[in-house]
């Protein structure tokens, strides 16, 4: 979850100047992954298709917005996978996205969520689905309080909406680390990260140590081995 604390509006325009810049740039429009998307949907920023030099330019500009990820990381455990969430994508898609909202539902405004499209996982239902698990471990932290947030889910694919083109690549950068033990990037837009949460890192509930702040950053041992077979 991404919060942008500049005008929207203005971001979008950056981004999509951006994109055109690199469509039209003849050194970079020729390269088989940016070509590919330019002959086809139009070419839109997203990390593990990006050559580097596309990487750079997107990662140098977001590293100037004021904006901030909230991150939470759900670790690929086959026992938890098929008992709580019954072997579903979107089971598993709907029960993290509400650790995202829990924290945010005491607030009296409208949130409104840019969602990016992933088939069923972020069907309605399934998005009210999370809303509904959110709101009930809401009220099991803050009990008898009101919830007065009001959620509005806008599922949005990365080309007709240029704020997940930032949103994806922070959550490479994180994804970088846990998958490759690589911490480049994100040690770069560290300051854009405020929260990381390794959900199922049950090694450190205690303290709260797997809760990853600024002052308590990720490191190159956060890289997770492959399970034994």
């Amino acid at each position: 979850m991404v919060k942008f604390n500049d005008d929207l509006n203005h971001i979008r325009d950056e981004v999509r100047e951006l994109i055109n810049r690199v469509e039209q740039d003849d050194y970079l429009n020729v390269i088989p992954s940016i070509r590919k998307k330019i002959d086809s949907r139009g070419f839109y920023f997203h990390a593990t298709d990006d050559p580097p030099e596309a990487r750079q330019l997107f990662y140098k500009f977001i590293s100037g917005l004021d904006c901030s990820l909230e991150m939470v990381v759900g670790r690929k455990i086959p026992a938890i996978y098929t008992k709580k969430h019954k072997g579903h994508e979107r089971e598993f898609y709907s029960d993290v996205l509400s650790h995202l909202l829990k924290n945010k539902l005491m607030t009296d405004r409208t949130l409104v969520l840019n969602i990016a499209s992933r088939g069923s996982s972020t069907s309605n239902k399934n998005l009210q689905a999370a809303l509904g698990k959110a709101t009930a471990r809401a009220h099991k932290k803050w009990k008898g309080s009101d919830l007065k947030a009001k959620v509005v889910f806008n599922v949005q694919n990365q080309i007709n909406e240029p704020l997940l083109n930032v949103a994806d690549y922070l959550c490479w950068s994180v994804q970088r680390v846990f998958e490759k033990g690589e911490t480049r990037y994100y040690d770069f837009i560290q300051e854009k990260i405020s929260l990381v949460v390794d959900l199922y890192d049950s090694d450190n509930y205690q303290g709260r140590k797997n809760y990853y702040r600024r002052n308590n950053p990720l490191t190159e041992k956060n890289k997770v081995s492959p399970p034994s077979p």
